[in-house]
């Protein structure tokens, strides 16, 4: 098959030949909007159960001013240019103000994940080079012990009186760190190919890579988001992706570069409530999510026999009922990344009206590769590439699927401290070669069909996507999870399907055998939907889980956590005197 190159430029459309930094974006923001409201997250400080406590919120003035004491305060400690700064907190205003004043001081920001362990947050800083780091208190006693940092700053609380300050003088308090700040930051050059952000990749077995992305990778993806979705200062943004994710970064910065209302939870069961309370216009979430709201959604049309006529004669109209219930009529569309979404349920929220947009990225693209639009006739296609985005297929085989490689200003300026990584991940020609496997049709529009590491090949030679039959078992009512892998009984590989059990759509007590039945009975009814090699075959290759997947912090599962490790071929009786060839370890990781 011929080499195809695709874009999401139309004819006549001219990209920028320049792109600014994030700073010159957002002071453009923060002269225009001044005191409107610019960013609302969760208190700080953790909320009993089933509580939601009082939002905090911050202006763009206030942005700009705390963020200019920060820059001083980290030149002051003695950070300088291409020094890198941690950020080690949920989203909260501090986060913001500190990632800018890092930028504006010269430095690097290196925000991470909060839910990662000590000794993940130690090889993190440790590999980063941070020479500081910026943490809320309840996660301080993760980097106390870290020799290497030269300053730790409290967002929370003062240290706790002259004897901690002296043990440990590298401890300051929020308020005594921007209190340092007594003369205004001297103004570093920055660059738009300077290194803005440090992220760090989900490394399944501890060698997480650091992605270096400049100031021109962040806001050319800015652009061309924003040449895909039509966002204003009159929007305001709900999101669940935190800030340490390339997700929620780029959606973070898109909604401050216009001036919009970002508002941050991860408080899942308040999600109606606050989407209500803040009018919100736009809702970023992942698929489990959406999954879980339209389920919900139509189990209570199906409950009056007027929503039922409505759905069937005018759903429209209804749409505009759930619309006006969410947020007061506001809400415009749905934004879903970082998995695969469920065209049913793309096509469910279309029906009532409400926009369905799928995207695609990875973080070492900034992250956002292509996007679909609100109402489209492909559900199952997460768009085509972004104005500003080159995309083409390699190693296509007779399906037309092959991995996909990117190319543009938002590519990654590669891994930290590892050019090795970076010349695999990225060729001569400029091209990322991003591991996944993906079909693209006529009109340029791309469908993900799996991670290239992750596919089953059997022994007949086919390819098994595991996403694929993973997605429409998770249509079963009583499937809450599942997770599809290559499994091994004796000598002969097969097709498994980890299954964590919907137990509230099951709604009675029943032995994991009896809920294994259950489901394998419904898998049956479903084979016709796939093709016979990619079927489970046994119910035996049905596996009941007793508690959720592992997952990361945008509730992806941890695969490498479940795959079952190769067995070597049994051994077969050797003439007497004939020794034993020596067999390599398969690493299942």
């Amino acid at each position: 098959m011929r080499t195809r190159i695709v874009t999401g430029r139309r004819p006549g459309e001219a990209v920028p030949a320049r792109y600014p930094t994030v700073l010159e974006i957002l002071q453009e923001s923060i002269w225009t909007h001044g005191d409107k409201r610019a960013v609302v997250t969760p208190p700080p400080q953790p909320q009993s159960q089933g509580q939601s406590g009082d939002y905090v919120e911050i202006s763009y003035r206030a942005i700009g001013e705390l963020s200019d004491r920060v820059a001083a305060a980290l030149q002051h400690v003695g950070v300088r240019p291409g020094d890198h700064v941690a950020l080690l907190a949920k989203p909260r205003p501090e986060w913001v103000v500190a990632a800018l004043g890092a930028l504006k001081a010269g430095a690097r920001a290196m925000p991470i994940d909060p839910l990662l362990k000590a000794p993940e947050i130690h090889r993190l800083l440790v590999a980063g080079d941070a020479v500081g780091v910026l943490v809320s208190h309840e996660l301080l006693p993760l980097v106390k012990g870290l020799e290497t940092l030269e300053f730790i700053v409290d967002f929370d609380r003062e240290p706790e009186g002259a004897d901690a300050r002296n043990r440990d003088g590298r401890l300051r308090s929020w308020e005594g760190f921007l209190g340092t700040a007594k003369h205004p930051y001297h103004k570093r050059e920055v660059r738009p190919d300077d290194v803005a952000f440090l992220l760090s990749t989900s490394g399944t077995t501890g060698d997480a890579k650091i992605v270096m992305l400049t100031h021109q990778n962040l806001t050319s993806n800015v652009w061309g988001v924003l040449q895909r979705l039509t966002v204003s200062p009159d929007d305001v943004v709900v999101s669940i992706a935190p800030w340490n994710h390339s997700l929620g970064l780029i959606v973070l910065l898109t909604a401050l570069r216009v001036g919009a209302t970002i508002v941050y939870t991860n408080e899942y069961t308040q999600l109606p409530e606050l989407m209500k309370r803040y009018r919100a216009t736009v809702l970023v979430a992942v698929p489990k999510l959406y999954h879980t709201m339209y389920r919900r959604l139509e189990a209570a049309l199906q409950q009056r026999r007027v929503s039922r006529w409505l759905l069937r004669l005018a759903p429209r109209l209804l749409g505009l009922q759930v619309k006006r219930k969410l947020t007061g009529g506001r809400l415009r569309f749905f934004v879903s990344g970082s998995a695969p979404l469920a065209p049913n349920v793309i096509a469910g929220f279309r029906r009532l009206g409400i926009g369905m947009i799928e995207g695609y990225g990875l973080t070492e693209s900034s992250p956002v590769l292509t996007f679909s639009t609100p109402f489209n006739d492909k559900p199952g296609s997460v768009g085509p590439p972004l104005p500003n985005v080159e995309l083409k297929l390699v190693d296509v085989n007779e399906e037309g699927i092959g991995e996909l490689l990117a190319r543009g200003p938002n590519v990654m300026k590669g891994y930290y401290k590892n050019p090795e990584r970076t010349r695999e991940a990225i060729d001569e020609e400029g091209w990322l070669h991003t591991g996944d496997l993906a079909f693209i049709d006529d009109q340029g529009w791309v469908y993900i069909k799996g991670r290239r590491k992750n596919v089953i090949v059997l022994s007949s030679g086919k390819n098994v996507y595991p996403e694929e039959i993973e997605w429409e078992l998770g249509r079963i009512p009583y499937v809450e999870e599942v997770l599809v892998r290559a499994g091994y009984r004796g000598d002969e590989e097969v097709i498994q399907a980890l299954i964590y059990p919907n137990w509230e759509e099951i709604g009675k007590p029943l032995s994991p055998e009896e809920v294994r039945k259950l489901i394998w009975a419904e898998i049956k009814k479903r084979h016709h939907h796939l093709a016979p090699y990619k079927r489970i075959k046994s119910e035996q290759d049905v596996i009941i889980v007793d508690k959720p997947f592992e997952k990361t912090s945008l509730r992806d599962i941890k695969r490498y956590l479940y795959v079952q490790p190769k067995l070597p071929p049994t051994p077969t009786r050797r003439p007497e005197g004939e020794s034993e060839p020596p067999h390599e370890r398969e690493d299942a990781s």
